[in-house]
């Protein structure tokens, strides 16, 4: 019995939003130690970015990520300078 090659994936252009906010999820890789986490983060930038999200504050409290070495109020703040990058 043989089993058959996984599917090909399609990555995001370098330029898409959905690249840009799931990168910016991935630069906090400091404080966000758990993989799963960064992939929520960047679910939820990606929202906010399309005008469906909530802001970073309630992002960062609702989301339920475990946070390592800032507090939440800060992480908070770097997300919504991260934001404010993207929509310029």
């Amino acid at each position: 019995m043989t089993t058959l090659p996984p599917p090909a994936v399609k990555l995001f252009p370098e330029d898409s939003i959905e690249k840009v906010c799931y990168g910016i999820a991935e630069s906090f890789k400091d404080f966000l130690p758990i993989p799963n986490d960064r992939l929520r983060l960047g679910f939820n930038l990606y929202r906010l970015a399309i005008g469906e999200g909530d802001t970073p504050d309630v992002i960062v409290r609702n989301a339920k990520m475990k946070v390592e070495g800032i507090s939440l109020v800060d992480l908070a703040k770097k997300i919504e300078e991260e934001v404010g990058k993207i929509k310029k």
